[in-house]
């Protein structure tokens, strides 16, 4: 009896001893079919990490008065209309309306609309102030409609492109969400920043230099916990092994890959703090992460490969670029109690929400 105890034991040791070697060694060159990359999706960020979120939080300053600039906030707006190809002129806060109605859900949390308004009218203003004589790719206006900038659609639109009833519970809600942030605006060290914003980050945001080359510093990776109702933070891709060798092989024609030695050409390079993928090795050729989504249209660079005997899944964690205001996020975080300031002052680093004249 003792001598079966004393051997339970040393193999308890044994397997906690090959456990912590296991963590020491880099993961630098790991199979990446038939494997599981381990990053954390908004459903495994664990409640201490979420507490932290919480803790941060509760240090944003929370003012009772913003602090005004001298920035004023032009009267009318040009706004290039994509389906028309023409070019209007509106009231920025209507326009800004139409904004919020078309890149966010209306049945979000207040707050989170709020948080959309001041992002979307900084946005604007970032725009208006670097192309002042229209963008080179929709000459005469600094913004568009389409998701070339922020997407913009009219009332009429709005409510043709809705159910019925839409307009009537939720247009006052988005009035409300723009109104009661009129003028607000974020900068950084004095100037208007440039807020990106994405539907579901998977858990962590990008830092933007490992996305868009720039490294930013109001642009900054941070957790991101509470997108577990995200649509579309989860996602897969399903097609057969030859569908997928032969897709990788339309633009790199000279790997050499087979059902065979799938799992052993392709490996993990590097992963980036969001814990996206930014580069793998097929057959030793480097590809990168926003290369494979743009290939196989994914989601998102948060992917895993599993093969199962001729099928092929390529699994997706979050939806978008990943750099900025996670949306789903910011709807997490207000139904956990966070106003919008808050919400802001998570996702964009070290900003100021201020108040134009």
């Amino acid at each position: 009896m003792i001598k079966g105890l004393v051997f339970v034991l040393n193999r308890l040791i044994y397997a906690l001893v090959i456990f912590i070697m296991l963590l020491t060694i880099p993961n630098i060159s790991l199979n990446f079919l038939e494997k599981k990359i381990n990053m954390p999706s908004a459903a495994e960020i664990t409640d201490d990490k979420k507490d932290r979120i919480i803790e941060k939080a509760t240090e944003y300053e929370k003012p009772d008065k913003i602090e005004k600039t001298n920035i004023t906030e032009p009267e009318l707006i040009k706004v290039f209309n994509s389906k028309t190809n023409e070019v209007i002129v509106i009231e920025p806060e209507e326009y800004l309306k139409g904004v919020v109605a078309s890149e966010m859900p209306a049945d979000f949390n207040i707050e989170a609309l709020k948080a959309q308004s001041v992002t979307a009218r900084t946005y604007l203003l970032y725009r208006l102030k670097k192309y002042p004589e229209g963008h080179p790719d929709h000459m005469g206006a600094p913004v568009c409609s389409g998701i070339h900038c922020q997407v913009w659609a009219s009332k009429d639109d709005l409510i043709a492109s809705h159910e019925d009833g839409w307009y009537e519970e939720y247009w006052a809600k988005i009035e409300e969400a723009v109104n009661s942030t009129s003028g607000q605006i974020l900068t950084y060290e004095g100037k208007i920043i440039e807020p990106l914003f994405h539907s579901t980050s998977g858990g962590r945001t990008e830092n933007s230099e490992d996305v868009f080359s720039t490294a930013v510093p109001y642009l900054r990776s941070v957790e991101s916990p509470y997108e577990s109702e995200a649509p579309k933070l989860h996602d897969s891709v399903n097609m057969t092994v030859d569908e997928f060798i032969r897709k990788i092989k339309s633009v790199y024609e000279n790997l050499d890959i087979s059902p065979d030695n799938l799992d052993e050409k392709i490996q993990l390079g590097e992963v980036s703090e969001g814990g996206k993928i930014k580069t793998i090795y097929v057959d030793n050729t480097e590809i990168t992460g926003r290369e494979m989504r743009s290939l196989f249209n994914l989601n998102s660079t948060d992917f895993n490969f599993i093969q199962s005997g001729n099928e092929i899944e390529i699994v997706t964690n979050g939806y978008g670029h990943g750099v900025g205001m996670s949306q789903w996020g910011a709807d997490g975080m207000a139904d956990k109690g966070f106003d919008y300031k808050e919400i802001l002052k998570h996702y964009f680093t070290d900003i100021k929400i201020v108040s134009m004249k």
